[in-house]
């Protein structure tokens, strides 16, 4: 005999309110763990790399070159900076770079060369005045006239190439001035000119 259920009987259809609110509780503390883990794991930004300095200078010649080219600055204050004066105020000497008398290891019996020829000054603050940037063949190997690409970047407030210029050095002890600057009390380039202006206080 078939029972027949009036409409006034409740019918259940599963549903229990406990359920329903330990459901929703685990939801959202598995949504705030998956914020947390966010935010305890940022994603890494390749490549980026900030640079402790105002201006940076870089002096850049042929991979491989075994001669010898430093960088000489002169700041406001008359003083210089060179590879025995590698700090002076605001000025430092990053990389003193002697072609390849140091680019070499040998790590488990194989020869490891790093090619890139480059010296690196930085600037790590802002004095206003006028700098001297000038380029000086100290050693030779080749006996052969090298090609030196100098470039300074303004780092702060904003990025700007200041320059960007390729200069030849004939022979050894031949000293260039790429350029003078000078930098007003905001840090900005007032001025700039090549007027020749001789660093180096020896030639060997």
């Amino acid at each position: 005999m078939a029972i027949r259920v009036g409409s006034g009987q409740k019918k259940n259809n599963g549903a229990d309110p406990f359920s329903d609110l330990l459901f929703n509780s685990l939801l959202g503390i598995s949504l705030l763990f998956f914020i947390a883990i966010i935010f305890i794991n940022p994603k890494t930004k390749e490549g980026d790399v900030e640079i402790n300095a105002y201006f940076v200078i870089t002096v850049t010649w042929k991979d491989f070159s075994p001669d010898d080219i430093d960088v000489w600055v002169g700041d406001p204050l008359g003083k210089k900076l060179w590879f025995k004066q590698r700090e002076i105020g605001l000025l430092h000497l990053d990389r003193d770079d002697r072609g390849m008398e140091d680019d070499r290891i040998t790590v488990n019996n194989e020869l490891v060369e790093n090619p890139l020829n480059q010296e690196i000054v930085t600037i790590r603050g802002v004095y206003p005045g006028r700098y001297t940037v000038n380029v000086h063949y100290y050693k030779s190997v080749s006996n052969e006239p090298v090609d030196v690409l100098v470039r300074i970047f303004k780092l702060r407030p904003d990025y700007q190439v200041i320059v960007d210029e390729t200069v030849t050095l004939d022979t050894k002890g031949t000293e260039k001035t790429v350029v003078n600057f000078t930098l007003g009390q905001d840090g900005r380039i007032v001025k700039k000119d090549k007027i020749p202006k001789q660093l180096v206080v020896f030639r060997e």
